[in-house]
This record gives structure tokens, sequence and C-alpha cells, in this order.
């Protein structure tokens, strides 16, 4: 089913749409309680003991099945730790249980960039503004033309090499994203400013830097070498993988871009009606929702970011149920079929295409 499967709805039938999802919600958050507490903590605790015998596996990596399995250990640990754990504790999906370690304002994440950064730029930024042309830094990263909606200029020929620049550094990406370089570049933001901002994000760098290209390797002794390739192939693995899942999260055939002028008295239904229509979901097992940080979820996840992901699956079959009922197509696929119309898009729109008329969300 294409866009064009979506209608524009009536006033009356926003209006019933919005109390729809309103209401799923509602029982959703009603119901947040012990449940949800018990899983978020099994899954630290399954996160941490990877993480242990990964990084105790590559101690002894000298021999390869050692390496090759303490590698993927931790590459797994890191994806949990920063998808399904980090990325919904700082979207306060856990602040119900008053822990201070799970507390969504301050947790900080294992990964270059600070979650202050990343609070700013995707709890508030990119959920408040997703898809809209010029405020949601997400379309794109600044980097790459995914939307013909997008003005095309030179560079964006060589866009697919970028693509696999960030793919391969996606946490340093996600790192500078808050630093708008290009308001630098461009004279809109000064240097000592710059500068100030980078204080933080320096200071964080440094530690992961230490923490998994110095201490660890040091403390392998006469393997540091194999402990140091390890972790930078660990690193690799989540890199690539937050890559992916991300980029099928907004960027398939059927997601759209807006223009600003969806904001002017944008209501709370028309703001799900966005969210829906620019989202798009992955398909899968149990594993894989868990692995993807439920960002296979993806249209869920921006309609309730609040609402613990793990609940998303059960959550989206009638969320699925009311865009049927309201004529809008739920956007879902396999992760090979997803990812293959990014890569089109990136390939695609790398030259110079017409822009299409915006299409109404309302009639």
């Amino acid at each position: 089913m294409s866009q064009g499967k979506s209608r524009a709805l009536s006033p009356e039938e926003l209006t019933a749409f919005g109390e729809a999802v309103d209401a799923l919600q509602k029982r959703a958050i009603a119901d947040v309680g012990e449940r949800d507490a018990r899983y978020i903590r099994r899954l630290i605790r399954v996160q941490q003991y990877m993480e242990v015998v990964g990084r105790g596996l590559l101690f002894i990596g000298v021999f390869p099945p050692a390496w090759i399995l303490g590698t993927v250990l931790l590459g797994v640990a890191k994806i949990l730790e920063n998808m399904e754990i980090g990325h919904n504790v700082m979207h306060g999906q856990y602040d119900f249980m008053n822990e201070p370690a799970l507390r969504g304002a301050t947790y900080e994440w294992d990964i270059v960039g600070t979650s202050d950064n990343w609070r700013e730029s995707h709890n508030y930024k990119h959920h408040s503004y997703t898809n809209i042309k010029g405020l949601d830094d997400d379309v794109g990263y600044g980097l790459l033309r995914l939307f013909p909606e997008q003005r095309w200029h030179f560079s964006y020929l060589f866009q697919s090499v970028f693509a696999v620049l960030l793919a391969l550094l996606f946490q340093w990406g996600v790192a500078i994203q808050e630093l708008q370089l290009g308001k630098v570049a461009k004279g809109r933001k000064s240097w000592p400013q710059l500068k100030e901002e980078l204080r933080p994000l320096w200071k964080k760098t440094r530690r992961q830097l230490l923490k998994d290209y110095v201490f660890f390797p040091l403390l392998a002794g006469p393997f540091f070498l194999t402990v140091f390739s390890g972790n930078l192939v660990a690193n690799l693995i989540r890199n690539l993988w937050t890559f992916m899942i991300i980029f099928c999260g907004h960027f398939t055939a059927d997601a759209e871009v807006f223009e600003r002028s969806v904001l002017d008295n944008e209501s709370r239904a028309e703001w799900y009606l966005r969210q829906l229509r620019g989202s798009s979901n992955l398909s899968g097992g149990k594993l894989f929702h868990i692995l993807s940080g439920n960002l296979s979820h993806q249209i869920e996840h921006h309609m309730f970011p609040t609402v613990p992901a793990h609940r998303y699956e059960e959550m989206s079959v009638e969320l699925r149920a009311i865009c049927q009922k309201f004529g809008q197509h739920y956007n879902t696929g396999s992760l090979p079929r997803q990812f293959g119309q990014v890569v089109w898009r990136i390939l695609r729109h790398s030259l110079p295409s017409a822009a299409p008329r915006p299409r109404p969300l309302v009639q």
C-alpha cells in the first residue's frame, strides 16, 4: 500500500481518530507498573552479564573463537544498552520507578555523544518536529537528501559515500548533531559558542575512548591489541545496526516529509497523524524487537514516547485497527524490504528531482 492509500480526514473523522489514539495511550499509561519494572531490571542484568562475559572473552581473545564470541557479545551488549535501555530510559519511560539510575533527565549512556545533546536533538526537536523540513535535523542529518522536497545541490551526488561513512561512524554523527556545524560554516553561530558547546562533548568522548581503547586493552597486558580490536569491532557492530534501524524509521518509500505550515494551529490529532505518516515500522519476532530498542515500532514510539517500549507490540494491534478504520496507511515491512527502500532513497535523491505537491492531512 502506498502513501496515496492514506486519505485526508474530515474534521469529524480527525477528532474521532485523535480520541481513539488518546484512549489507547491512556489505557497503557494507567497499566504501567511492576510488570514494566521487572522487565527493565531483568534486561539490565542480561545486558551487564553479556558485557562482562564479552570483555572477559576478549582477554583470552588470542584464541579466535573466544575473540569472535567476545566481540559479538560486547557488540550486542552495546546495542541493548543504547537502544532498549538508554534510549527508552531517556524518554522517561521508567521515571515512575523513582530510581536515580533510571531517571530519564540524568541517564548517561555508553556512547561518545552526551545524553544532554541527545535529549535536545532527539527527545525535543525530532519528536516535536518529526519529518518537518528545516526543523527536524534527522531529515538527512545535514548530509543526505532523502526526499525530493529537499533542495538539491551538487554535493548530494556523493551522498552514497557520505551514507556509508555515517553508518560506520554513527555514534560520532549522533555526538556532533546538536552542535549544528552547518550554522558555524554559514556564520550563523559563533566559534566561541561552538567552543563552549564542545567542552562537555570532549569530556564524554575522552572518557569513552579511554575506556574502550586504553583502559580495557591495558588490563589485558600482552593481549592489548586483541582487546583493542574487539572493542573497535563491537562499536562498529553497534554503529551499523543502529544506523540501519533508525534510518528505517522515517526514510522508507511511504514515509512523508512535511512543510513548516503543518504546525499552524496543529491539533493533537493532527500531530498523531503526522507521526503516523512520517514513520515506518519493521516486522519481526520478539528478540528482533528487543535488539531494535522496539524502534521496530517507530509509529507507536512516536505516538507514545513515554510508554515503556516493550508494550508497543501489543499496542500496535489496536493502533493498526484504528488506522484501518480511518483509512490511514500503517507503514510496516521486513527489515530487508524497508532498508532496501532507504538505500533506494539515498541513491535516487542524490540526483536532481522535482518536489511533489504536498498532500493534505485533513480535508
